[in-house]
């Protein structure tokens, strides 16, 4: 049985790109008749809130996009991800932020910094006379991980050249994402991930720490993202196309539309229904491009 996941972070109203990705992991599980979990990621204790997430569950009803079950919000797993972090090799680092762009050239295609292994050999005596609290980097090898991605093809990365040692608990004790998520999709059955390829990059590192830790690798498809009429990509912090604000000009049936259309469900942008989406549901149809709303929904 296919199961799938929406794991949406409380730090603010869904905007339609958080939406589009829903619509399409909902209707890629629905349509095979599988099973979807909703998780709440609330790592993050300065940006994360009960009440968004209590709004983004009704924003997602009232969208229609049920679940079966509901995992422990992350904040709550902390015991999960402690149990495999010790299982892992890792090593503390005590890099400030300056230093670490100091040390490196950021990568070409997103601006990440990749690690140069500043703390990778310190010896006990060296680690003994920082004064800064740490945080703890996983060991990676120099060698390539691969995966064919449903809708990106083939993706390859070489870890210790392409991001370095990267880390897996910050200073302040809190998980890092990266470990998060492989041990919440694992332990609950996680067999397709649908999500923005914007995150693309991370998953080469999600499936290394998944084979260290001897768990399955799920499914991957990282879908294009939407852009405003001007080629912006969505984004909370701007507060684009908030979904109370679209539910007061348009319908259900009319957002589910023009996601659809989109995404490439439907030949023109008009109202439709959960049913039929799920119906006519095909990954064959989804584009692959990053896409433009339409400038009435501005």
């Amino acid at each position: 049985m296919v199961v799938g996941r929406f794991a949406p972070s409380p730090s603010g109203r869904m905007h339609l790109g958080n939406v589009f990705s829903a619509l399409l992991a909902w209707l890629s599980v629905r349509s095979a008749g599988g099973k979807m979990i909703l998780r709440i990621e609330d790592l993050d204790p300065d940006r994360c809130r009960p009440e968004y997430a209590a709004q983004l569950r009704r924003d997602l009803e009232w969208l229609g996009l049920d679940w079966d079950e509901e995992q422990t919000p992350q904040s709550q797993r902390t015991e999960a991800y402690a149990e495999a972090f010790a299982r892992l090799d890792t090593y503390p680092c005590y890099c400030s932020r300056n230093e670490l762009h100091a040390a490196s050239a950021p990568h070409a295609s997103d601006g990440a910094v990749i690690y140069s292994g500043t703390c990778r050999d310190l010896t006990a005596a060296e680690r003994a006379a920082k004064t800064r609290r740490p945080a703890w980097r996983v060991r990676v090898p120099d060698e390539e991980v691969s995966f064919v991605d449903g809708l990106q093809g083939e993706v390859r990365e070489n870890l210790a050249r392409e991001c370095g040692d990267f880390i897996l608990r910050r200073s302040d004790g809190v998980y890092a994402y990266q470990l998060a998520v492989v041990v919440d999709d694992a332990l609950s059955g996680v067999s397709e991930i649908v999500r923005g390829h914007d995150i693309l990059s991370s998953t080469p590192r999600q499936i290394y720490l998944q084979r260290l830790l001897g768990f399955e690798t799920p499914e991957y498809a990282h879908i294009p993202l939407l852009e405003d009429a001007q080629g912006r990509r969505l984004a909370k912090r701007d507060g684009d196309t908030d979904l109370t604000a679209l539910a007061k000009r348009f319908s259900r049936e009319e957002i589910l539309g023009m996601l659809a259309c989109s995404a490439g469900l439907l030949d023109e942008n008009r109202s439709a229904t959960m049913e039929e989406l799920i119906d006519t549901f095909d990954w064959e149809k989804v584009r692959t491009e990053d896409m433009r709303l339409p400038e009435d929904v501005f």
